[in-house]
């Protein structure tokens, strides 16, 4: 007999993550962002910055879309942006409105964290990221 697929592992495990980003994105929202604008955020968290191609890299945006997501934070006050002569943009790096906009979003990612796990007990909380991490290596395969 089968399972059904609501009762599978899997199911519950997209389900829960898909939760998870609709709880994350109300703070994206409420400071009139878009869903995936965090990740480049998180791109930026080093002082340093980062160049386009690895944010690209890390987001999975090509070229135009990256773009065009970046000149729209830039406009927000986000992030400044390094455009040598040729107008290619070699280095994005936060502003200080940016830094504390990740701020915010990173205490309710913690915030967030907290909650799913908070009532698990330190051996429950380490398998679970253990079995998860697995996951993760088996998928990426």
């Amino acid at each position: 007999m089968q399972k059904a697929i609501e009762k599978t592992t899997l199911y519950k495990l997209i389900n829960a993550g898909h939760l998870a980003r609709q709880t994350m994105l109300v703070p994206l929202i409420e400071l009139g962002l878009s869903a995936g604008d965090d990740a480049i955020l998180f791109a930026l968290i080093d002082p340093k910055g980062a160049s386009t191609k690895d944010i690209g890299q890390i987001t999975g945006l090509g070229s135009l879309a990256l773009k065009a997501r970046l000149d729209r934070l830039e406009k927000f006050g986000l992030l400044k942006q390094d455009k040598q002569k040729n107008a290619e943009v070699q280095n994005i790096c936060l502003s200080k409105k940016g830094f504390e906009v990740c701020d915010i979003l990173i205490a309710n990612w913690q915030q967030l964290d907290d909650v799913l796990i908070g009532e698990l007990n330190p051996k429950k909380r380490k398998n679970l990221k253990k079995t998860l991490r697995r996951f993760i290596k088996l998928l990426s395969l």
